[in-house]
């Protein structure tokens, strides 16, 4: 697993490590990064909030079972759940092996985008920098 920047066109919200990238339809996909990931450990169980749920920007989407405890997955935009990763619900190890393709947790319909959109960090060289930041602040290795 890498804390490799996010990939193209993808949006951070660093301080919970989350993800949003923007889909053709208008739709976001959120999920975590693998530095989050990295610094969280393992997940065995992982449950998104279902389809229709409101969701606010720094507050959970979900909730992941790690070896030792429980985390809310916090949102990096507000909006309207629409759709589920439901292969996750079978394979949880998809959030790490693939955080950026397979293993991604909700789509939503943001409902706050053109206010809440400067929060995030959306430029590359911002998003290493960001990244390295919360590596150093979390002792861990951003490069590995």
């Amino acid at each position: 697993m890498s804390g490799a920047p996010l990939p193209q066109g993808f949006w951070l919200w660093p301080e919970d490590q989350t993800w949003a990238q923007p889909l053709p339809d208008g739709q976001v996909r959120i999920g975590i990064t693998a530095l989050g990931l990295k610094a969280s450990g393992e997940i065995y169980m992982c449950r998104p909030k279902p389809v229709g749920s409101d969701v606010e920007q720094g507050r959970s989407i979900g909730v992941v079972e790690l070896s030792k405890s429980i985390v809310a997955v916090k949102s990096p935009l507000s909006g309207v759940v629409t759709r589920v990763n439901e292969a996750l619900e079978e394979r949880p190890e998809l959030v790490h092996q693939a955080p950026y393709e397979a293993g991604w947790l909700v789509e939503l319909a943001p409902s706050r985008l053109d206010a809440e959109k400067p929060r995030l960090v959306i430029d590359e060289t911002a998003i290493r920098e960001a990244m390295d930041r919360w590596a150093w602040l979390n002792q861990l290795d951003a490069a590995s």
